[in-house]
């Protein structure tokens, strides 16, 4: 494609200008990054006070798939991008018929669904050198009853619109299973096997249109109740030899689909003695991910930066991580004390810590479990970021730091 230079005109006379399907924090924080170069950016969400369309240029309120909308936005941008998964396919196939779109419609429809999604890793384990965890597809009675018992103990996620923990549950046996697939209304499901979980972890990877691919290091990751925590983005983080196998096995992932932009892709760290070597692929996010936040103070390019380079065309550097870093999930808990009563949590206290770097996404109602912002925390080496990663923990009352 021809490149989307910033600050130039375009062919329309106007600034070249960047879109984005969705107005969440990710939306917010690439308009930020596609503004710092210049361009212009067009926002398409139904939330008038969604956080992306209240800091781009233009902002489209309309559904992810209406029709005059998608009509507007193409007239205004020059490339569009996605900031969340659940984006209708069918719009960004749309979309694509006018004007470059990063990741494509097909990519996209790929990560909405687990069954497609798994047997994409299955297919190309010979190449990434990774596969996924043992697992059957659940569509009908027939395929229930079929499920193999060394798959149990497991957990049966929904094969579509499920993220930080929603649309899963765990089964002990049989009859949990089908109990479990009642409850989920018996729509197309995955049945995994439950392996010897040690760690989580992702890899962060932008491909652009040329083929050109870049990525970060992998990522240490904690969970609590679904929901990323805690992110440990440091060389000790995790084994060195899993380390370049996960990195690998991302960038191969993103070829052998022709993706392009940033994808993240999370994995299982297991310890079972089989011939896994202790990784498995799990899913793939097709978008900047909340575990690469703290590429925006540890590295001197960050997601989002490379998210507009591959999506404009433009060259995708190399990112280098200058420092240690955790990242702490801000969810709206914080703004609730142990009685669940609003307050308002200690920034100066926590911004008097050296190091922090907080990022507040302007969502105007916190609500338990609600995405709010995220604490950056950098420093000269993986103990100091601890020690002061801890602190500020304790004062905002944040679970899963030493898990």
């Amino acid at each position: 494609m021809k490149s989307v230079f910033p600050g130039t005109v375009s062919t329309h006379g106007r600034p070249a200008t960047l879109g984005v399907m969705g107005g969440g924090q990710l939306g917010r924080m690439f308009v930020h990054a596609a503004q710092r170069l210049g361009y212009a950016t067009v926002v398409l969400d139904p939330d008038a006070q969604s956080p992306a369309g209240m800091v781009s240029h233009q902002h489209v309120i309309t559904p992810h798939g209406d029709e005059a909308g998608l009509q507007q936005l193409a007239g205004l941008c020059d490339a569009v991008t996605t900031e969340f998964e659940n984006v209708p396919a069918a719009a960004l196939r749309t979309l694509a018929m006018t004007l470059p779109v990063a990741p494509g419609a097909a990519c996209v429809a790929m990560a909405q669904n687990r069954i497609e999604e798994k047997a994409h890793f299955t297919a190309c384990a010979d190449v990434s050198g990774v596969s996924v965890a043992p697992y059957a597809v659940i569509e009908t009675p027939a395929q229930l009853q079929s499920v193999p018992a060394n798959l149990l103990p497991g957990i049966l996620k929904t094969a579509r619109m499920g993220y930080d923990g929603k649309g899963q549950m765990r089964v002990k046996n049989a009859a949990e299973l089908a109990a479990a697939w009642a409850a989920l209304k018996q729509v197309p499901c995955v049945l995994e096997k439950l392996m010897p979980l040690k760690a989580e972890c992702s890899v962060i990877v932008a491909r652009g249109f040329d083929g050109s691919v870049v990525s970060f290091a992998p990522q240490r990751n904690v969970h609590v109740d679904g929901v990323l925590a805690v992110t440990h983005a440091y060389p000790s983080n995790m084994p060195e030899d899993q380390s370049k196998r996960a990195q690998d096995a991302t960038e191969s992932i993103a070829r052998q689909i022709n993706y392009v932009g940033v994808l993240c892709v999370e994995f299982f760290m297991v310890d079972d003695g089989s011939e896994h070597g202790g990784l498995i692929v799990n899913e793939m996010a097709p978008r900047p991910h909340n575990s690469g936040h703290y590429t925006m103070d540890a590295c001197d390019v960050s997601q989002f930066d490379l998210q507009v380079h591959a999506m404009a065309g433009l060259p995708l550097p190399q990112p280098r991580q200058h420092s240690p870093a955790i990242m702490l999930n801000l969810l709206g808990d914080v703004g609730f004390d142990s009685n669940g009563q609003p307050r308002t949590p200690d920034w100066q206290a926590v911004l008097s810590l050296p190091g922090t770097h907080l990022h507040l996404y302007g969502k105007l109602d916190a609500r338990p479990g609600r995405k709010m912002g995220h604490l950056n925390i950098t420093g000269a080496d993986a103990d100091a970021v601890m020690t002061v990663a801890r602190q500020a923990a304790d004062v905002l009352g944040l679970p899963g730091l030493d898990a």
